[in-house]
């Protein structure tokens, strides 16, 4: 119960305070640009659909994280000679398994989110959007219609965790060994989870751009096809196209997620 409203307060934190920055990002990948995808008008727009998501996909991640952690860790000590490879391995797969878990949650409100933060009717919201979608789809597609660019998003997060979470936990690791202490912390969490979160965003970037780019599509596009469109139209650095509000904001934003999760989680486990 610690884990779950931890991670619902964490992840809500983090949308509400950083959403203006996903927003110029999305519009940065999104083809054609940022100015012709919205510019700085309507920069909360989309911000219903992340709202509603963020508690609930942040808590299956987290879930699932500390569960399988806490039941792996036993299993590596008995039977790993290296220790901290096996450690490594246990955060890289319960990581992995945490973001397949969100993922069912945050796919769809990021479908509906990122075709709101790029539309240029000034009257659109989440809700339309997402009446829109129910529209444009008949019952036998419409969960392709709300699970557009799951393979991608995927394809994002797994590479995306397997570098955050290994490297927050080693940071975290080391901290304790130089202060000698088995407590974690709040400004422990943020600093690590800050430095995770902004390595892992800025090496994940052109996953991120091939992700948004296939949300936004009008039609279902296979991942061959659009990079082959990407580079013949647009050339190679469109891929890295919003690392910088990409990495701010993970970056910053893992310091609030991490830090929130932290701070909750021992208060809650405290009482």
């Amino acid at each position: 119960m610690e884990t779950l409203k931890s991670g619902a307060a964490a992840g809500t934190c983090t949308d509400l305070i950083f959403f203006p920055i996903d927003t110029i990002k999305t519009r940065l990948q999104a083809k054609g640009g940022f100015f012709l995808n919205g510019g700085y008008k309507g920069i909360y727009r989309g911000l219903g659909s992340a709202i509603i998501a963020s508690a609930p996909s942040a808590s299956l991640f987290f879930v699932t994280y500390d569960t399988l952690k806490l039941k792996l860790t036993p299993l590596v000590k008995q039977n790993f000679q290296n220790q901290q490879l096996g450690m490594v391995l246990t955060h890289m797969f319960s990581a992995s398994c945490g973001e397949i878990a969100a993922c069912m949650v945050r796919v769809p409100a990021e479908v509906i989110k990122q075709r709101t933060q790029t539309s240029i009717n000034s009257n659109s919201s989440s809700f339309n959007t997402f009446k829109s979608i129910l529209s444009n789809r008949n019952k036998e597609s419409l969960i392709k219609g709300f699970y557009r660019g799951w393979g991608t998003t995927i394809l994002r997060e797994i590479p995306f965790t397997m570098i955050q979470f290994p490297l927050y936990e080693y940071l975290k690791m080391k901290w304790k060994n130089l202060n000698k202490s088995n407590i974690d912390n709040p400004i422990q969490g943020a600093i690590c989870g800050s430095i995770a979160g902004g390595i892992a965003a800025a090496l994940t970037t052109p996953l991120d751009v091939l992700k948004t780019r296939i949300m936004l599509h009008e039609n279902r596009i296979s991942l061959i096809k659009l990079i082959n469109n990407i580079v013949k139209e647009e050339g190679f650095k469109v891929f890295f196209n919003g690392i910088g509000p990409r990495t701010l904001w993970i970056s910053t934003g893992g310091a609030i997620f991490l830090g929130v999760y932290e701070f909750i989680n021992s208060n809650l486990k405290t009482k």
